[in-house]
């Protein structure tokens, strides 16, 4: 089964330097039928204004995952950690026992990303930061793994949740697919371009909640780049 969220139906936030699109419940936005999805808790869509940023704050007990579709943004915490994640790459941050960050766009114009809250199979530990590069034609055709829990996915970065970050991008006409699992769910998100599951579309920016589907199949009615997370 999937369902389609259209973008303009999304809640939201305009604070000016900020304008956010909430896939799920999240500030001051409350839908009681969109709390969660699984163990996915967050999906934002942020646009950064160019100089501002989020000042520093704290979290805790959360898998944190930062997709930058344009711009870039550059993150210092707590714990000593800094960097700048441009766009296509990706940066994950487990809060673990709790951790203090700012992320700011100090780019001339504005960022836009995904930010994405995974709920971790256990409370507490030591909080960690790490970034890494993933350039779009690796992940041409076919699902490349951005950020997981599973120890065989060796060239992705490591959440701790039981759980799969993936990305893929698609010429107009071309299909990928993604073994699921009947027992686990996903939600996509095309970052560009729009797609088709199941006789779905599915536009730029529109969310997708998946469950009870065995194999995700997504055909590209235009070129488009597709975020995509799987969950237990």
């Amino acid at each position: 089964m999937i369902e389609r969220r259209p973008f303009a139906e999304l809640g939201g936030a305009d604070h000016g330097w900020l304008k956010a699109k909430h896939h799920f419940s999240f500030a001051e936005y409350h839908d009681s039928e969109r709390v969660h999805h699984g163990a996915l808790r967050v999906w934002n869509d942020d646009e950064i204004a160019a100089g501002t940023g989020f000042p520093p704050h704290g979290h805790a007990n959360m898998e944190i995952i930062t997709y930058v579709r344009e711009g870039a943004i550059s993150h210092q915490d707590n714990q000593g950690n800094s960097g700048r994640t441009e766009a296509g790459d990706v940066q994950v941050m487990s809060a673990g026992s709790g951790i203090r960050h700012a992320e700011y766009n100090r780019e001339a114009t504005p960022t836009k990303i995904f930010q994405i809250w995974i709920m971790p199979n256990e409370q507490g530990g030591e909080p960690s930061w790490g970034a890494k590069p993933f350039p779009k034609a690796e992940r041409s055709g076919s699902f490349a793994v951005l950020a997981s829990g599973f120890d065989s996915d060796v060239d992705a970065l490591k959440i701790r949740a039981d759980a799969r970050v993936l990305g893929v991008t698609l010429k107009a006409g071309q299909t990928a697919e993604y073994t699921l699992g009947a027992d686990r769910r996903a939600y996509f998100v095309p970052a560009a371009g729009e797609v088709e599951a199941d006789g779905i579309r599915i536009g730029t920016r529109d969310g997708a909640a998946v469950q009870n589907q065995e194999t995700l199949k997504l055909t590209a009615l235009t070129d488009a780049e597709v975020i995509l997370v799987d969950v237990a």
